[in-house]
């Protein structure tokens, strides 16, 4: 079946970002485990397809919703619509994601209690804030896989672009989603900022290339990219023990 076979190469071209995480985070000796990664990585794979039903929710009422935002009505489209969906599925997926780590970790701790005394010399410890915002970058990661696939089986052409442009931007966005998920509780109105900038960034990234030209087109490529940069820092610094605060 030629279509099958187009899909299956377009799930592995989107795939190619999230190989090269996990091939870092193998190298680098993170303390994160292949279930870990592969269960993010479904949860942001899975987190697609609610953003859809709440996508297309809105779309039924965008004749109402546009008449009373009026000349807003595109920004709302972007922001709302598109950006803010997209971030909210994520969390959700990710609460739920890190409900049942919680859950699992409290079972297992005695083991681990045993298996691993205080003085045995492990390193310095990575904290569950680090560990939070690996897990949503690649939850961002695996939502990228699956909407690159989507998308570029409408427009092959457009794959590429995808993975070099939408692919590191979910990655930025679902590492602050991550860290917003992990520190609701005792920080909510740090919370909620991150969760933001996380739709910020992503709504201002879609607006910039619906502007014609060329220099919004790079603008757009240089947030993803530094949006992303920023957040592969953070938790190599994290990974080391370092308790740096992540970027906004």
């Amino acid at each position: 079946m030629p279509g099958m076979g187009v899909l299956i190469i377009l799930l592995f071209i989107s795939s190619i970002p999230a190989i090269a995480v996990f091939i870092w985070f193998r190298l680098a000796r993170y303390p994160f485990s292949l279930r870990r990664f592969s269960f993010a990585l479904l949860a942001g794979a899975v987190s697609f397809f609610p953003a859809l039903l709440f996508q297309s929710v809105l779309a039924t009422v965008e004749d109402i919703f546009s008449y009373a935002m009026g000349k807003w009505a595109l920004i709302a489209e972007i922001f709302v619509r598109i950006a803010f969906t997209e971030e909210f599925s994520r969390l959700i997926i990710l609460v739920l994601l890190f409900f049942a780590i919680r859950r699992f970790s409290s079972m297992r701790q005695p083991e681990q209690d045993a298996a691993n005394p205080p003085d045995s010399g492990s390193g310095a410890p990575v904290s569950a804030g680090t560990m939070a915002n690996a897990a949503g970058l690649v939850a961002g990661l695996g939502f990228a896989v699956i909407e690159s696939a989507v998308y570029g089986a409408a427009n092959p052409g457009n794959a590429l672009l995808r993975i070099f442009t939408a692919a590191p931007l979910h990655g930025a966005c679902g590492f602050r989603v991550g860290s917003s998920a992990a520190m609701f509780r005792e920080n909510p109105v740090q919370a909620v900022f991150r969760f933001l900038s996380a739709v910020a960034i992503h709504g201002i990234y879609n607006f910039m290339l619906i502007i014609p030209g060329f220099l919004p087109s790079i603008a757009a490529i240089l947030i993803a990219l530094s949006a992303f940069a920023t957040s592969i820092l953070a938790i190599r610094s994290g990974m080391k023990g370092d308790d740096a605060v992540p970027p906004a």
